[in-house]
């Protein structure tokens, strides 16, 4: 798949380029009201494209949406942070306000795109983390402008691409997070591909529940037992927990306030006790199933990471990603912040910006912001 590169632009001397990034970064709120960024690792990103555009003359305009306001400004989702950091790294972009302050950036409205576009010359799309979306700023742009992907896109695409087509053997998938209908399509897809896949989060609950294993008051998903069913008997690829990490069902956990015991189960956990975490058994598991792979793609925490109690499994997973020595691909989100966080970040091949819009290449093969720039006038 070729999609138009800067280069493809021409001379971009004395035009006017708007840049579609994606600088919607995790911020904490401090008690003077300042609005704080946790991790830049996204700001950061786009300043190979930002700088290439401006080095070689062009003015150059950033713009990204920030968090969820529906069309309506709020004042705890202004990009006036993110512009404030991207200053310190290069003064000379200018940045607009959050899109999505506009109801015609998520309603991909005609009249949006145009108000956008108007008096620029030239579009990038750089922010691989929306370009599953069909919004305005994604795939408007290119209908009227010549376009290009930018420097962290096409790498993006071309990192993905590579899992699609020929990965060095043997090649693991890990999947994490809550529910296993969110990913349904993408372990249907992955399975294609990988020779193991090993299954973590709220989402193994449901394929233990599935096999006839007591799960407590762990998460399930009661219409996707069948579904799990069918998959386990149709293939021997899928690496399930052999124990847990369980809570009272009572306890509270995550970010905010604690409580209640936890303790080690294996695969049956008793009524009154909720699944967190991958054990001890299951770390070792599937840490020898990551030390014996070739190319890994990982998205998605083992267990409830933010709360100490229950971030053993994601942890232990992304230290062994980080130190197995293959071709590792970390897709995004809280697996990516995991690395991160872990100081790993510089042993992964390619650390992913974007957690749905990679899962959904995977899946799909293609996205919308990727169709729109190879349909654009480049």
């Amino acid at each position: 798949m070729y999609i138009p590169q800067l280069e493809d632009l021409g001379d971009v001397r004395g035009k006017t380029v708007l840049v579609r990034c994606d600088f919607n970064v995790p911020m904490t709120k401090k008690p003077n009201g300042e609005f704080e960024i946790v991790d830049d690792f996204r700001i950061r990103s786009s300043i190979p494209t930002l700088k290439w555009l401006v080095d070689r003359g062009a003015k150059v305009i950033a713009c990204s949406h920030i968090g969820r306001p529906h069309g309506k400004w709020d004042p705890d989702l202004t990009i006036a942070p993110m512009a404030k950091r991207l200053h310190e790294l290069l003064p000379e972009v200018e940045v607009m306000e959050n899109l999505r302050f506009s109801k015609g950036e998520e309603e991909n409205d005609e009249g949006f795109v145009k108000e956008l576009i108007k008096g620029v010359d030239l579009y990038v799309d750089d922010a691989f983390g929306a370009a599953h979306r069909v919004h305005a700023s994604i795939v408007g742009p290119p209908r009227y402008l010549k376009s290009a992907a930018g420097r962290l896109l096409a790498k993006e695409t071309e990192v993905l691409s590579s899992l699609l087509e020929e990965p060095a053997r043997p090649f693991v998938g890990i999947m994490g997070g809550s529910k296993v209908s969110d990913k349904m399509g993408l372990i249907n897809s992955l399975l294609e591909k990988v020779d193991h896949l090993i299954v973590g989060g709220g989402m193994a609950f449901s394929f233990l529940a599935a096999t006839g294993h007591p799960v407590g008051a762990s998460m399930v998903e009661f219409d996707q037992l069948e579904t799990c069913r069918a998959l386990l008997a149709s293939t021997d690829k899928i690496v399930l927990p052999v124990d847990c990490v369980a809570l009272t069902s009572d306890g509270k956990f995550g970010m905010g306030d604690r409580s209640g015991l936890a303790r080690s189960f294996n695969e049956d956990i008793p009524n009154g006790w909720k699944g967190l975490d991958i054990g001890p058994k299951s770390i070792e598991i599937f840490q020898q199933v990551i030390y014996g792979a070739k190319t890994i793609f990982w998205n998605g925490p083992l267990g409830v990471c933010e709360d100490p109690r229950f971030s053993a499994g994601t942890k232990a997973v992304a230290t062994a990603v980080a130190h197995f020595g293959g071709f590792s691909v970390v897709g995004g989100g809280d697996s990516a912040a995991a690395i991160e966080q872990a100081g790993f970040a510089r042993f992964i091949t390619h650390l992913s910006t974007g957690g749905g819009a990679s899962l959904e290449f995977l899946e799909n093969g293609d996205l919308p912001g990727l169709k729109a720039l190879r349909e654009s006038p480049s």
